[in-house]
């Protein structure tokens, strides 16, 4: 068996990023990026985005706390970029939001 690397929990990322909720039938995988769109910055969003994903990919779940974070750059007025840091290694947020 293969070991898994820092490039194949990144591609696990990546694929819930692009992944909306209820994407696969019966199944409440999915990213709530969009959802960050109709939220207060102060609301903590960003972390209910983060626990999502730690209980929708186990793997990344058992990562250390201070391993997973997440950042958002604004672009222009209308366009935000988000990205998941995951152990020092950038994703980002498929589309924009």
């Amino acid at each position: 068996m293969d070991n898994i690397d820092a490039s194949d929990v990144q591609g696990m990322v990546s694929h819930w990023l692009g992944t909306p909720v209820n994407g696969y039938l019966g199944s409440g995988y999915g990213t709530i990026v969009p959802d960050l769109l109709q939220q207060p910055q102060k609301t903590g969003m960003g972390d209910a985005v983060l626990n999502k994903l730690r209980i929708d990919v186990p793997l990344v779940g058992a990562l250390p706390r201070g391993k997973l974070n997440m950042y958002a750059v604004d672009e222009a007025p209308d366009i935000k970029r988000i990205y998941i840091d995951v152990s020092g290694a950038l994703v980002e947020s498929k589309g924009n939001v």
